[in-house]
């Protein structure tokens, strides 16, 4: 790939997160292998009630502390009074139909174990279920543009892209007014680009990152509205509305009828198979609408 030297903005990837289980603890890596659905392995596995509903932080913030380690043949997940759970990678047990937002999908139960080890750590009756690779779950159409992006237990979308000039911005704010700074892992981005402006994420129209293998075209689509959960400590699972509030004040999105919006989501245009790195260059050219 020749890189592009006459682009609007151009930066690095400057950290990689892959969250393995859906609103559990990410993992930061040095890099990470590209797959039409996101980063290899993200939002995999997820958290059901007892009639298969999906779980999250929002409304169970102690998810946070479940902290998750990938071995090459295994996950062992961690946390607080709890015996390491053990999950391995290439095994199920049983078929399950489980649903995330508005979609019921095919999945594969993880067993009794993991089921009782949520459970236990929840405090209320949960099972661990893997996304089932055989289906297509296709992000939304009409913020795609009509191209089918298929994504496994992510909210609605393959990627999370955001910046750490944004996130710069925001610490500036929070601590004007008195409050402490906060970590760019409550936003639960899977790529942060560095060396960019604050909020160039958002205008940007086809991220091109430099690959000797093979050109990688990522592609920002659709604002990210923000729930609560940046509002929840990663460290300790404990809520203050300091971020919230001060993200109300200057992050309105006119493109969410003034919904509060953080990072963009992402679909992969080129380069499923490539391998994302940090210190990767990236070159954008700016859409203005």
């Amino acid at each position: 790939m020749t890189f592009p030297t006459d682009s609007d903005l151009s930066g690095t990837i400057a950290r990689l997160f892959v969250y393995p289980v859906k609103s559990c603890a990410g993992i930061e890596v040095q890099e990470a292998l590209l797959t039409e659905t996101g980063l290899d392995l993200d939002r995999a596995w997820m958290v059901v009630d007892a009639e298969g509903n999906f779980l999250t932080q929002r409304a169970l913030p102690r998810m946070a502390l479940v902290r998750p380690q990938l071995k090459s043949d295994e996950m062992v997940l961690r946390a607080p009074g709890m015996l390491a759970l053990h999950v391995a990678l290439d095994a199920v047990e049983a078929p399950a139909t489980v649903t995330v937002w508005r979609d019921t999908v095919p999945a594969w139960d993880m067993g009794a174990v993991a089921a009782q080890w949520f459970t236990d750590f929840l405090g209320q009756p949960c099972r661990l279920v893997r996304f089932d690779p055989e289906h297509r779950r296709l992000s939304s159409l009409e913020w795609t543009g009509g191209i089918e992006a298929p994504n496994q237990f992510a909210d609605g979308f393959p990627l999370l892209v955001a910046s750490e000039a944004s996130m710069d911005e925001l610490n500036a704010r929070l601590q004007a007014a008195g409050h402490a700074p906060v970590g760019i892992e409550r936003f639960r981005p899977n790529v942060v680009l560095g060396g960019v402006d604050a909020h160039d994420e958002d205008r940007v129209d086809l991220l091109r990152l430099d690959d000797a293998a093979g050109e990688v075209h990522l592609q920002p689509v659709k604002p990210c509205s923000r729930c609560p959960i940046p509002d929840i400590d990663p460290a300790t699972a404990e809520r203050s509305a300091s971020v919230g509030a001060t993200l109300r004040t200057y992050r309105q999105d006119k493109r969410l009828d003034g919904a509060i919006t953080f990072g963009m989501n992402a679909i992969v245009r080129q380069g499923a198979g490539q391998v994302l790195r940090v210190g990767q260059r990236v070159a954008a050219d700016l859409r203005f609408e």
